[in-house]
């Protein structure tokens, strides 16, 4: 059964796509933990990172930076927090997260809840850092 990634992948449902390649996807995470949460997703569904290939988990970080970088120039925020947990969706996925403090990447906490149109004119203000 595919991931709710592969769906996304697949334009089955809904994302704010934030840039694309042909091996990998970042879209904005629908629960951020803060503004600005963004998924880097590698289009191959594998279930854990250290089960893909050498060059494949390289690529992946390598867009993922690119994606960072975006960000860093757009969003206002003291530096790019990177996580990589693997236990919520059976796909590989790294969090890209906006730090201002070290709370910022606290998973435990409450996730926001943000109206579609927030997160589209976050994904805009990302994508215009490219």
């Amino acid at each position: 059964m595919a991931s709710i990634f592969t769906k996304i992948i697949n334009r089955e449902i809904p994302a704010q796509i934030i840039a694309e390649d042909e091996q990998h996807i970042a879209f904005l995470d629908i629960m951020p933990l803060v503004k600005g949460h963004v998924l880097v997703v590698p289009k191959r569904e594998v279930n854990y990172i250290f089960a893909m290939e050498p060059d494949e988990l390289a690529a992946l970080h390598l867009f993922a930076q690119t994606v960072a970088k975006a960000m860093d120039k757009t969003i206002q925020c003291t530096r790019i927090g990177v996580a990589v947990i693997g236990l919520e969706v059976p796909h590989v996925h790294i969090h890209l997260v906006p730090l201002r403090t070290m709370d910022d990447i606290n998973f435990t906490r409450p996730k926001l809840k943000l109206s579609p149109e927030e997160l589209a004119e976050i994904a805009e203000e990302i994508r215009g850092g490219f």
